[in-house]
């Protein structure tokens, strides 16, 4: 599928309507890939062109999978449009809520809106099933492997949503399976009251109220608990594969190539070198771990406690800390003596014949 966003966007002049790109916006992932542009005809010809082009491999666009929607405005069906399970749409907002764009091109004023990104509504009804399904085949089995089940589910989905404006979806998710897990609960004792049942799998630990769990122990972690990181964007057009390994290791905290315990100085220090200042240019740059306060000095082992410097940086560090020792000045230690020798210390010899 590479080359496709190229074939699509050369097909079309480079020039430009006031702050607006004539050429269509195209991102891919795999073999899922989005048109954006503000002209519906320049949408249909990307579409015509991208078939044109898959013909060529035998290939063909699915009818049921292709559709052209507006982002802000319903067209013939919903706005906004769904891509890699997240829904991508345009809200509309007061007038006092102008856009960039609106205030930059003012001979060509636009509407107000907002775009947001969010779970689709498949992507949540999917997980829920799963939860569902999940609490149901462990029907008959102890809370705490119920709970462990549970929570590498929620995790994963969570992390995976983590990046957009979920948190709303979250409670949501949170709120609907708690009916679910209280149902659970109620089924196993039918003849005890709703506050046994309660009182005997929920409990209060610290601050937090309503925890699913025992009293000790692991308990169910919610999607709520996982905080919104926004996604940050690829610096230009850095690739995994142009060898710019420094970059991808303190961007992403961890690299193939790099040991992990750099790698994650790397991303903390923000590829920086903590004594100069200067951005690490390429892995084959000497990067060597060091103690913000030496050992000899009272430091210890934690990584709060270690940064990541250049070769020449790490020794104008040492030898300016007074931690350097040159080889002459080190104390030498005694050899350790044989157990032969502390055994018959100070007693004659004998010769065993």
């Amino acid at each position: 599928m590479h080359g496709l966003e190229t074939a699509i966007r050369a097909a079309f002049p480079s020039k430009h309507r006031g702050i607006y790109p004539w050429k269509p916006l195209v991102i891919r992932f795999a073999d899922d890939f989005v048109v954006l542009h503000e002209d519906r005809a320049v949408i249909e010809q990307g579409e015509q062109i991208a078939a044109e082009w898959l013909a060529g491999m035998g290939l063909e666009l699915k009818a049921s999978k292709t559709r052209i929607a507006h982002t802000l405005n319903p067209d013939e069906d919903r706005p906004g449009f769904d891509f890699l399970g997240f829904t991508v749409r345009q809200y509309p907002v007061g007038k006092t809520h102008a856009t960039r764009s609106g205030r930059m091109n003012r001979d060509r004023p636009q509407p107000a809106f907002k775009t947001l990104i969010k779970p689709s509504r498949e992507a949540q009804q999917r997980h829920l099933a799963d939860l569902a399904e999940e609490i149901h085949r462990h029907r008959q089995a102890p809370q705490e492997v119920l709970i462990e089940c549970l929570n590498r589910m929620i995790r994963g989905w969570a992390n995976y949503y983590s990046t957009e404006v979920s948190k709303a979806v979250f409670t949501r998710l949170d709120n609907l399976l708690y009916r679910k897990l209280k149902r659970w609960a109620e089924r196993r004792h039918p003849t005890k009251s709703h506050t046994w049942v309660r009182q005997h799998y929920w409990h209060t630990r610290g601050t937090r109220h309503w925890v699913f769990g025992p009293p000790e122990g692991q308990a169910l972690v919610l999607h709520s608990d996982t905080p919104i990181r926004r996604h940050i964007l690829v610096r230009g057009t850095a690739s995994l594969f142009d060898g710019n390994i420094v970059y991808w290791a303190q961007r992403l905290g961890r690299h193939p190539e790099l040991p992990k315990n750099k790698a994650h100085l790397l991303k903390r220090q923000q590829g920086r070198c903590t004594w100069c200042g200067l951005v690490f240019t390429h892995l084959d740059e000497l990067m060597e771990c060091d103690h913000r306060v030496p050992k000899s000095l009272g430091g210890c082992d934690r990584p709060d406690n270690r940064q990541l410097l250049h070769a020449h940086c790490h020794d104008a560090k040492t030898a300016q800390d007074g931690s350097y020792h040159p080889p002459s000045e080190v104390p030498k230690t005694r050899a350790k003596r044989s157990t032969v020798e502390e055994r018959y210390e100070g007693k004659p010899s004998r010769a065993v014949l």
